[in-house]
């Protein structure tokens, strides 16, 4: 399938198929593909409920739309000024990289351990739809760290290819939607088959719950284990 779009992208003349196109080597790109796998087993949380996670899906699609259209946004006009984007792009690839180890392991260890905490709860909206608001806030913004995480291949098919070919484009601010949405089809596609998939799926559950808790404890280790791995790849 790499080979098949490298072709496409090679002979691309239409700057959005171009962006697309980029964004799907993206996702299939190890670093990327890693944090996509970790998105669906945190969306997929939400077993029970089929809608919350097709929701939640969309939500993760629209975390990284917001964040690869606002550095879009402010590269895009960097360069049409005649500057140069090489530091930001420096920063952004480091920090991102240097601070998604950390956050992952953090959210694997409060996931395994965090109801022994006694935090304090608002109850503004009851606890069911706090629970729901603060779910799909942390699934936004999980949309937006990974987005973030940039590590060579696609910082260059976004810095090195996506940024200069938006800013030579009149509609080049488009192209990073584009290519954010094409970043999140695996998350979209699994989310999609899950949601349309669960119900037979149930049938073969005794118990749902058992089940959930279980399932749970396995996203926790797979956030602890993709989170060691980028800690362990950036201070090595």
């Amino acid at each position: 399938m790499e080979e098949l779009l490298n072709q496409i992208l090679d002979n691309s003349r239409l700057p959005a198929l171009t962006a697309f196109v980029l964004g799907l080597l993206t996702a299939i790109s190890p670093c990327p593909l890693a944090t996509n796998i970790t998105a669906v087993a945190y969306i997929s949380k939400q077993i029970e409920n089929r809608k919350m996670m097709f929701l939640r899906g969309m939500l993760y699609t629209l975390g990284r739309t917001l964040a690869y259209s606002t550095l879009g946004a402010i590269l895009i006009c960097i360069i049409r000024r005649g500057e140069e984007v090489f530091g930001i792009q420096q920063a952004v690839s480091h920090w991102g990289e240097v601070l998604l180890g950390p956050v992952l392991v953090f959210m694997g260890l409060f996931m395994l351990f965090g109801h022994h905490l006694h935090l304090p709860r608002l109850s503004i909206a009851g606890r069911t739809d706090e629970r729901m608001f603060k779910g799909n806030l942390e699934v936004l913004l999980l949309g937006i760290l990974f987005a973030m995480a940039f590590c060579p291949t696609s910082g260059l098919f976004f810095f090195g290819i996506l940024i200069p070919l938006s800013a030579s484009e009149s509609t080049g601010y488009l192209l990073p939607v584009i290519f954010s949405i094409a970043t999140s089809i695996p998350v979209l596609a699994v989310s999609w088959i899950l949601t349309f998939s669960i119900q037979n799926l149930s049938r073969f559950i005794s118990n749902i719950q058992v089940f959930q808790k279980w399932f749970n404890r396995l996203v926790a280790f797979i956030f602890l284990g993709v989170g060691v791995y980028y800690t362990i790849t950036i201070y090595a």
